[in-house]
């Protein structure tokens, strides 16, 4: 019985991560065309201004939410009683981190002026740039603690139309209309703030018959809740503002130390590599919750099948994204325009860490939904570390290629610190033979492919061209592997509503 319920759990994470997978690629199309438009139009000091906004709602919200969001993601899938216990999380949830959001706002409104003055280029907007960046806090928490919940207690559909396919589409839409119309680096960034708002009104609305309010619900936490809630969230707190404020650690630092200009390249750079995290970020939508229940209910062996099966789609899907990333690296920050042709270096550096990033797998998303958040902690906090004094020590002699060294070394040190603690947590190997199998044959075909290509053409856009060529040739060619075959087959399987595949055999 526990082994068909094992099965089970393994269709459903694949049927929800096919659908997290749709939408991250969704998400990460939509977030280069919005870098495109920034950077094309805005040019490297402008785009550095608009993004170091954009770091300050990163870094500053993630801070104000004080964790609940995951919060919501541990705790509601292991109530049992959802529509009648949920919602006075969802009220222990909100109602502290916007009010805190909004004392920031207030506060930091008078400092405008001198903040500006310390990150920006001294222009006019400044000072109302950093305004609507304050403005955008509140927002920011209010519509991240809403999908969290949407995220929680509704099908990952819900979740994924909102928060990786409505809102991304709508900000180069809505940038770009303001540039159109004439509009300055205020008016962009209004365009980057409004779709969150609106998603974050969609998700209240999305919340209310799940949880029950409104029909009856209990809105008032009892102090069980407050304990066990806290106990969770706070060091959640400190792990999530630094996850969201990895890159923008480095774009602050490197507009403070080397000027806007090279905050643009890296900031350019910082989207590339964080575009090519769709895959991850798409399979962490779809089964953190499933993971949370799982662990929950002491089904360890469960939890870590999903766990190593996602690793192994995640380096399948991953891993040549971030080699051609390496290699052509010129190619791709062509397409940003000629400012930006010293983020080459930085790219590549970037790209090799990610790898090591993505290489082992959802061990963050394992140990928060298991309830360690202190051992979450510790990982982001040891990475953080290596990663602010590698800039302060970088960032003055070699500008962006600085500041992505740094980054990298953190990568890497967060991710050893929490691979060794989800170990312990599943009580299982994190990698098997099918682990390896697929970094050996995603490394080998994509080195192929990039080979040829900048053999044949160069690492300009020619030679990406070449390589994206040869690659699909060589995809196409893996089918004719009884391997491959038996593979794409038992996902197909697993795709299967579980009713479909009863009644099929």
């Amino acid at each position: 019985m526990t082994a068909v319920a094992d099965r089970d759990e393994v269709r459903r994470s694949t049927r929800s991560g096919l659908i997290g997978l749709l939408g991250a690629a969704v998400n990460g199309a939509c977030g280069f065309v919005l870098t495109a438009v920034i950077v094309r139009v805005f040019g490297a000091a402008d785009s550095g201004a608009l993004f170091t906004a954009i770091g300050l709602v990163s870094i500053i919200g993630p801070l104000c939410c004080l964790g609940a969001d995951t919060g919501l993601m541990w705790a509601l899938p292991r109530r049992e009683r959802l529509s009648r216990d949920g919602a006075r999380l969802l009220v222990l949830a909100l109602v502290p981190t916007v009010a805190l959001a909004a004392a920031v706002a207030v506060v930091g409104w008078p400092a405008a002026p001198r903040l500006g003055a310390a990150l920006l280029t001294g222009g006019p907007d400044d000072a109302a740039l950093i305004r609507l960046a304050l403005v955008g806090v509140p927002v920011f928490v209010a519509a991240t603690v809403l999908l969290a919940a949407v995220r929680a207690t509704r099908p990952v559909s819900a979740y994924v139309g909102l928060q990786l396919v409505a809102v991304p589409i709508a900000r180069p839409v809505l940038v770009g209309m303001a540039v159109v119309a004439g509009g300055s680096v205020v008016q962009g960034f209004a365009g980057w703030v409004l779709p969150l708002a609106l998603a974050g009104v969609a998700a209240a609305v999305l919340s209310l018959r799940p949880l029950g309010i409104g029909r009856g619900a209990v809105l008032r936490p009892t102090p069980q809740d407050r304990r066990e809630f806290a106990g969770f969230a706070l060091p959640r707190a400190l792990s999530t503002a630094i996850d969201a404020s990895s890159m923008w650690v480095g774009v602050l630092l490197t507009s403070a130390l080397a000027g806007p200009a090279a905050a643009g390249v890296f900031g350019a750079v910082g989207r590339y590599v964080l575009a090519g995290l769709l895959v991850m970020q798409g399979l962490r939508v779809a089964i953190a919750p499933q993971l949370s229940g799982l662990l929950g209910a002491g089904r360890r062996s469960a939890a870590a099948q999903i766990y190593r099966r996602t690793t192994v789609w995640i380096v399948l899907l991953s891993w040549p994204a971030y080699l051609l990333l390496a290699v052509f690296a010129p190619a791709f920050l062509a397409l940003f325009g000629g400012d930006f042709s010293g983020g080459a270096a930085p790219l590549a550096v970037l790209a090799v860490a990610m790898m090591v990033n993505v290489g082992v797998g959802l061990v963050q998303t394992v140990l928060l939904m298991s309830g360690n958040s202190r051992g979450h902690l510790l990982g982001t906090v040891a990475g953080l570390a290596v990663n602010v004094a590698g800039c302060v020590l970088l960032i003055p002699r070699h500008g962006a290629l600085g500041a992505a060294v740094a980054w990298s070394l953190g990568i890497v040190c967060e991710n050893v610190v929490a691979a060794v603690l989800a170990r312990r947590v599943l009580g299982e190997a994190l990698f098997g033979t099918g682990l390896v199998a697929a970094a050996a044959a995603a490394t080998a075909g994509t080195g192929v492919a990039a080979a040829a290509g900048a053999g044949l053409a160069g690492r300009g856009v020619p030679g990406l061209a070449v390589a994206l060529a040869v690659l699909l040739a060589l995809c196409a060619a893996s089918l004719a592997s009884p391997r491959v075959r038996r593979a794409v087959a038992a996902a197909r399987t697993q795709l299967r509503p579980p009713a479909k595949q009863e009644a099929l055999s």
